[in-house]
């Protein structure tokens, strides 16, 4: 990696392994604006705003400059400056500017940079083409009005889901990003990951936002309104209340969900420690049938559909486990029919998931009974920040306040299903004979939750070895199934994670770059070294359930089957 030192308006800057001159001028402490450099992604270097000036005059984008020793560069000439505002004030003039009712509105980068810019009035007329919103998603709007080319969304979509769904097409003036053929989002292989709304600075890919059906079902006084919430929320939400990444905020949420007229606050942990004893159980028995191996965990929605639309020969490979957030559902909706036809009211189901997938889970026919869903509606992290803003509720100086009991008690394997590894080590855990604090330690050292694209494993469990892969990240799981399938790698266990981080890092989650997703999921781990117990099978509430239910009920509430999507 170069080192030496550059001179950045007139200061010497040193420089270690930098990748480029924007990282080393943001080292040097001056924020550069820019549009089209996420720093988790491939250089873009298109929309021109972080350029810099050399000693020569030259111009360059400092994003797609190496760092030379001795460079002497300019990061806000008169020129510079212009040339800045020049740009922003083309893009406002093909932007479509109803900010105050964007859902973006105060995030937005776009309006950020005018406001630091000085833009109060663009000269240029808006010529383009309008183009229609497509709603048809269950988890995402594309506004292509608001579109800046940045290609955020695009490389997202290849880069990190291996996916493409969306790209550029044609050229010149008539450039847009779409998917191909501008066809709608429902019409493509979208797996509903969200990442294209993490990462869209402008509006123009939004999370479908459900937060109006959220506040009619809680005013109503016919429903009861049970919220469920899942572990990589609670290490979130405190960011958008200036609390560090990583935070716990689970406590404060419970307060604020009651204050705001939740009737019953829940733990998604403990649907959690269900979906590791049966998921583990399946595995056990998979092993003892020899196979079909790999076996894949499927508590990401996103992934099982990336199998129904691309791979659908491996659905017999997915666990039948339902998700934590389904098996949830499954249970309360057990529980409570007899509760609703006493009182003569509608339990209304509603879960605070990290994910936008969710939204899309919870509409499917398989989890659906008699024309309902278990899961009424799903609102993502961001959702939730917004609804408590709009309340005014100030998160930080809340008291705290536990889930309700009983569906509010989960282990600490159940609270590390947020980040990358936590699944295949929450099974682990269960599947070990040695039960002693020791084997926890030992698991633990495995770091199955490592950054690292795949982490493969070989694991002696009684009399088996056991190969187990975490792939981090949906875009990695294409050349596993290719080893596999051409017999370079065999696995026993698979736990695919679509989001980079895992859940910590999902698309419904406050926009956060590498660092805040991983503090997210220190938090879990966090967490988990703080459980009263660390096994599934310790959870008393649980245990008792499943012994009551007993296991054809248990199969029929808590497992499900895929088939190819035929469309």
């Amino acid at each position: 990696m170069a080192k030496g030192t550059m001179i950045i308006d007139g200061q010497r800057v040193a420089f270690d392994g930098e990748k480029n001159v924007l990282a080393v001028i943001r080292k040097a402490g001056i924020e550069i604006p820019t549009f089209c450099y996420y720093s988790d992604l491939s250089v873009y270097g298109a929309c021109r705003m972080c350029v810099v000036e050399d000693e020569k005059g030259k111009i360059n984008a400092s994003c797609s400059l190496e760092p030379r020793d001795g460079m002497v560069i300019k990061t806000n000439s008169a020129r510079l400056l212009k040339h800045r505002r020049m740009i922003l004030e083309l893009l406002l003039a093909s932007h479509d500017c109803n900010c105050t009712t964007c859902q973006k509105s105060g995030q937005c980068h776009l309006q950020d940079l005018a406001q630091k810019f000085g833009i109060r009035r663009v000269r240029f007329q808006d010529t383009r083409q309008r183009y229609a919103i497509d709603r048809t998603s269950p988890a995402i709007v594309r506004d292509p009005n608001k579109c800046i080319l940045c290609g955020d969304c695009v490389r997202v979509c290849e880069e990190q889901t291996g996916q493409g769904i969306i790209d550029f097409a044609f050229r010149g003036s008539n450039l847009s990003v779409m998917p191909a053929f501008n066809r709608d989002l429902i019409d493509t292989k979208c797996i509903s990951c969200g990442q294209c709304t993490a990462v869209c600075g402008t509006g123009a890919i939004t999370l479908k936002d459900q937060i109006g059906a959220a506040w009619a079902a809680i005013h109503d006084p016919k429903k009861r309104v049970v919220v469920q919430i899942a572990p990589a929320v609670r290490v979130a939400v405190g960011e958008a209340f200036g609390l560090p990444a990583g935070e716990n905020v689970l406590f404060r949420m419970c307060t604020a969900l009651k204050l705001m007229g939740v009737d019953e606050v829940y733990d998604t942990t403990f649907a959690a420690d269900f979906t590791t004893i049966e998921e583990s159980n399946e595995f056990l028995k998979r092993l003892k049938n020899d196979g079909p191996f790999p076996m894949f965990t499927s508590c990401c929605p996103a992934w099982v559909k990336y199998l129904e639309l691309n791979k659908p020969e491996y659905l017999k490979n997915i666990s039948t486990c339902k998700s934590p957030m389904e098996m949830f559902a499954a249970i309360l909706r057990d529980q409570y029919a007899e509760k609703d036809a006493q009182d003569g009211r509608e339990t209304y189901h509603i879960a605070i998931m990290p994910c936008t997938a969710k939204k899309m889970e919870a509409g499917r026919d398989e989890f659906k009974h008699d024309g309902q869903p278990d899961v009424d509606l799903v609102l993502t992290s961001r959702e939730i920040i917004d609804m408590i803003k709009e309340t005014g509720i100030q998160l930080p100086e809340l008291e705290y306040e536990s889930p309700d009991m009983p569906f509010g008690l989960g282990s600490g394997a159940a609270t590390i299903y947020g980040v990358t590894g936590g699944v295949a080590e929450s099974v682990l855990r269960y599947c070990y004979p040695d039960k002693s604090k020791n084997a926890i330690r030992a698991i633990k050292e495995m770091n199955l939750s490592a950054d690292q694209p795949v982490k493969e494993v070989t694991v002696q469990v009684g009399d088996d070895e056991l190969k187990i892969a975490i792939v981090n990240g949906l875009v990695n799981v294409k050349q596993l199934i290719k080893d596999v399938e051409e017999g370079r790698k065999f696995y026993h266990l698979v736990e695919v994670m679509t989001c980079v981080g895992g859940c910590a890092g999902g698309g419904g989650q406050p926009y956060g770059l590498k660092p805040s997703k991983i503090a997210r999921g220190v938090g879990l781990r966090e967490l988990d070294d703080e459980a009263a117990f660390k096994r599934a099978e310790k959870n008393p509430v649980v245990t008792n359930m499943l012994a009551e239910m007993g296991t054809r009920k248990a199969h029929k509430l808590l497992h499900v089957s895929y088939v190819k999507d035929e469309k």
